[in-house]
């Protein structure tokens, strides 16, 4: 199992491609799907957004801001975020195939850079026992951090990308609805 660890990270990147030309092949949306579908979005960006920057990686553990309530707010943003374009899209196909995608892909990856955590912050043990790894905790972990978001962190880890992304996401389903008329 452990080499599959490391092909999910190599192959989550080009594998994501792919599942983008399946996801555009089966998307039906409607109007009213693709604003359902935007709002949940822009939960999810909001909350990789805000999570980015309080991540610095490699150099500190991560307990502020979204890390006080979960430990992987990226990729739970990244879920919601794939929720609310598979609302957009109203395919059940694409449904079954993030879900497939998230199991055999991300969870893997999930777990490698938790053993990554484990293995260079000492203190990740005690913080992985009180702060759950993907469903947010109702109350904050009190940690010692003092961390607050840092716009320069969010540039840093090139986050508007996943901004642009979605905006791409949209204006190729908008282009489906008008040319579906």
């Amino acid at each position: 199992m452990a080499d599959w660890y490391q092909i999910a990270r190599r192959i989550r990147v080009p594998l994501g491609f792919a599942f983008a030309i399946f996801y555009f092949w089966q998307a039906h949306p409607t109007w009213g799907s693709l604003v359902l579908g935007i709002i949940v979005a822009l939960a999810g960006l909001g909350i990789r957004g805000v999570a980015s920057g309080h991540l610095q990686k490699n150099e500190q553990l991560a307990t502020s801001g979204p890390y006080a309530y979960v430990r992987n707010p990226l990729y739970l943003g990244s879920v919601i975020l794939g929720i609310g374009f598979a609302v957009a899209a109203r395919s059940w196909w694409i449904v079954l195939g993030m879900v497939a995608l998230f199991s055999a892909i991300y969870l893997p990856v999930i777990v490698s850079e938790e053993r990554f955590l484990r293995a260079n912050f000492p203190e990740f043990q005690e913080y992985a026992l009180r702060v759950p790894r993907l469903i947010p905790r109702l109350r904050a972990y009190n940690s010692t951090a003092q961390g607050i978001f840092s716009r320069e962190l969010y540039l840093k880890h090139r986050e508007y990308n996943a901004v642009l992304g979605t905006i791409g996401v949209v204006l190729v389903l908008l282009a489906k609805l008008w040319f579906a008329r």
